[in-house]
């Protein structure tokens, strides 16, 4: 576990050297776009005032295209597939580039803008003149990211079972990326799987390890603003909505007759189940309540540090018309902060794909407990 420790100190540190120039630079971009402003006379205080709440749900948020950085008045950004079906004139696939280039609107479909019902998402007007959505299967920024961690995650997996496919048995034990691969996997199996499942734990190991990996991964890519990071997939509550499904699913299914009886008939005085089913119909919420806890809380965290990082870093261009003092000030506050927060950060993702993955285990471990059966491990 030390070396772990180790390990992640140096991920956080590494990540902090890219994070620390790259964040600023992110903001900038954005304080740029802001006040680019026809003519250098209108260049004053209002102009220069910075639109945090577009900043950091721009940033979040899931967009048609991914935005990389601004050189000069260039904005640099990789155009995303647009797919999208419409009611009226079937279906439609083009890049969101076009929609640029056709002053926002392109074959009928734009961006619903700030205050609308789909604000950030493609619409369309029906017959009635009335704003509607068609629908919509783009690969989105949001989407593009999953691919490209998930793409990640492969690599990383398949190549150490390629390095163990070609070992001989009763060959040298691995170093290096190998070998910090094999304990971080053997930690999860043995620390988190194999003590919160029970004896049925090998049925349900590759999902669990599958869930940790994926969550980890996306978690620390999303810390690393330059592309093909920066995107907050866990961020995301349709992803950890997928994940926390999963884990309902598996539990629900794989459940054994004495789980579902604890739901329908726990072991309670009698009166807490007849004439009013109060203790049954608790336990039957709690089927739902417990995968909402997982998807809320790996959302909710996930969310929240990425924000935390934004403000902070928004604090020095805020305080630009301040004076140098106040400016001086606030910039060295938001650096120093920014450090511990993306320290914290790192050791959070660490944190959050843990604890999910430790409580699916609890949950699916519970739904497998049968009246008479052993526990050996």
């Amino acid at each position: 576990m030390k070396q772990l420790l180790y390990i992640f100190a140096g991920i956080g540190l590494m990540l902090f050297l890219i994070t620390g120039t790259a964040s600023a630079q992110e903001i900038q971009d954005s304080v740029s776009a802001q006040t680019l402003v026809a003519g250098n006379d209108t260049i004053d205080q209002e102009a220069n005032s910075v639109d945090v709440k577009d900043i950091v749900f721009g940033h979040i948020g899931d967009s048609y295209e991914w935005h990389i950085t601004n050189v000069g008045k260039t904005v640099v950004c990789i155009p995303l597939p647009v797919i999208v079906y419409s009611a009226n004139s079937g279906w439609h696939a083009f890049l969101s580039s076009r929609l640029e280039e056709n002053g926002g609107v392109y074959k009928g479909f734009y961006i619903a803008p700030s205050g609308s019902k789909y604000e950030g998402k493609i619409v369309e007007r029906d017959a009635d003149g009335n704003e509607v959505r068609p629908w919509d299967i783009s690969i989105t920024k949001i989407t593009l990211a999953l691919f490209i961690n998930s793409a990640i995650l492969l690599i990383i997996i398949l190549s150490v079972a390629h390095w163990y496919r070609k070992r001989e048995q009763g060959a040298y034990a691995p170093g290096g990326f190998v070998g910090f691969m094999e304990m971080f996997i053997m930690m999860v199996h043995d620390d988190i799987i194999k003590s919160c499942v029970g004896p049925k734990y090998k049925k349900f190991a590759p999902y669990l390890l599958t869930a940790f990996f994926f969550i980890f991964i996306n978690n620390i890519m999303g810390l690393i603003p330059v592309f093909p990071g920066g995107a907050n997939v866990t961020g995301n509550i349709a992803i950890t909505m997928v994940l926390a499904l999963f884990t309902f699913v598996i539990v629900n299914i794989f459940g054994t007759k004495h789980y579902w009886k604890d739901i329908f008939w726990p072991d309670v005085p009698w009166w807490l189940k007849v004439p009013v089913p109060m203790m049954p119909f608790i336990e039957f919420f709690g089927v739902f309540t417990k995968p909402f806890a997982l998807m809320i809380r790996l959302f909710a965290n996930m969310l929240s540090g990425h924000m935390a990082m934004l403000v902070l870093t928004c604090l020095i261009f805020i305080s630009v018309g301040m004076g140098p003092a106040i400016n001086g000030s606030l910039t060295v506050a938001s650096v120093l902060f920014n450090i511990f927060m993306n320290l914290l950060e790192v050791l959070v993702a660490f944190i959050q794909a843990y604890v999910f993955t430790m409580l699916s285990a609890v949950f699916i471990g519970l739904a497998q407990e049968g009246g008479k059966e052993s526990k050996k491990i």
